[in-house]
Order: C-alpha cells, then sequence, then structure tokens
C-alpha cells in the first residue's frame, strides 16, 4: 500500500500540474481560435470548439488531480481548506493561495460554460473573461512553487508558455473581427425575424392616392 509521504504522489503533482498548465495553454490558444473565428473546409469552427470545450474539461480533470495529490501527500501541510480558499495553507502561504485563486477562477469559469445555456450571454462572456487571470495566476503560482521549474528546462516550459499566452492575448484583442449585432455567430436553430415586406393595407404613395373616381393622380 502507498504511504500518505509516498515518493509517488510527488511525482503525480508534478506531473500533473506540468500536463494541466500545458493542457491550460492549448484550451487559451483554442479559446482565441474559436473567438477570432477560425475556421475552414477542412477543421471548421464546430470541431475547434467541440476541441476547446474538451480539452478544458481534461485540464480540469488533471488540474483536480494535482490539487488531490498535493493534499493527500502528508510530506508538506496543506490542508483541504486551502484547496478554495486562499492564504489558509500553512505551507508557503503566498505560493499556495495564488494556485488557489488560479483554481477558484478556472472553476468558475468551466461551471458557467457547463451552465452557458441557463445564464445571459453577456453574463457568461464576462465570467470568461476571468479565464485570462487564471491562466496568469496559475502561471506565476507554477513559476513560484513547482519543483521542475528550478531547472532550466522547467524555466523554458513556463517562458514557452507565458510566450504562448501574450501572442494568443494579443491576437485575441488585435485580430478579433467585429461582431455584428452583438453575436460572433447565429445558432442555425436561431430565430430569425422574417425581413419586413409592404403591407396590402399599406396606403398608397402620394401621387398614385385614388381620387373619389376611383383613377390615380398623375
Amino acid at each position: 500500500m502507498i504511504g500518505l509521504t509516498s515518493p509517488y504522489l510527488w511525482y503525480s503533482t508534478r506531473a500533473t500540474g506540468i500536463v494541466a498548465l500545458l493542457l491550460l495553454t492549448l484550451v487559451a490558444f483554442l479559446g482565441t481560435f474559436v473567438a477570432n473565428r477560425i475556421g475552414g473546409t477542412i477543421v471548421g469552427r464546430f470541431e475547434i470548439n467541440e476541441l476547446h470545450r474538451s480539452l478544458s474539461i481534461v485540464a480540469v480533470i488533471f488540474l483536480a488531480l494535482h490539487i488531490v495529490t498535493t493534499v493527500i501527500d502528508g510530506y508538506v501541510a496543506t490542508g483541504w481548506f486551502s484547496t478554495v480558499v486562499p492564504f489558509v495553507s500553512p505551507y508557503k502561504t503566498t505560493q499556495v493561495a495564488i494556485g488557489t485563486i488560479a483554481f477558484d477562477l478556472i472553476l468558475a469559469v468551466w461551471i458557467s460554460s457547463l451552465l452557458k445555456v441557463r445564464i445571459k450571454n453577456a453574463t457568461w462572456r464576462f465570467i470568461h473573461w476571468f479565464s485570462w487571470i487564471a491562466y496568469i495566476t496559475a502561471l506565476v503560482h507554477a513559476a513560484l512553487i513547482g519543483t521542475d521549474t528550478k531547472g532550466a528546462s522547467g524555466l523554458i516550459f513556463v517562458a514557452f508558455c507565458a510566450g504562448a499566452i501574450v501572442v494568443a492575448g494579443l491576437w485575441r484583442f488585435f485580430g478579433r473581427p467585429t461582431r455584428a449585432g452583438g453575436r460572433t455567430a447565429l445558432s442555425p436553430l436561431e430565430r430569425v425575424a422574417p425581413p419586413r415586406t409592404k403591407s396590402a393595407t399599406a396606403p398608397f404613395p402620394r401621387d398614385q392616392r385614388p381620387t373619389s373616381k376611383g383613377r390615380a393622380r398623375r
């Protein structure tokens, strides 16, 4: 039986943290693809959107595994409350709190996406903007407390993720097309009002109004 201070938990914590950060980077990039309406005949916008959603779920799973293995490992005392409440961990309080804030924001964005059909579109967009703050705080958390980020390869990995998110953010801001009518796209199930046509009972133009004798004026 694996002990609560087994090195396997430590390795699992490190591995799941790295994978979660990499997946979050891919999710952020794919989110920029979705927002900028990138898609063609080979890979359409629907496929990119579904890949973005699927990878976000996988990223949350790895993030949850990273948190659980960290708390279970008795080598350092963090406590279960530190997973959702910042600044309560006795071990590296500030560094752990930054990771807690990142997790809370990611959880809020993920839950809002699951409830997207039940909330207003403007509310969902506002909450979704916190994903950028969540990613930045997760990156800072990894740089400050991550064991593997102390070496050269770890620093290169963090720098790569940071550079990727900077590129994605700039592209998201400057490359986003103008929305028509406040929507990114019209759903095929969206009810579109038919174009207004002239009613049969509409009044005649002024120069064609019938006279008392039933003939139009000229």
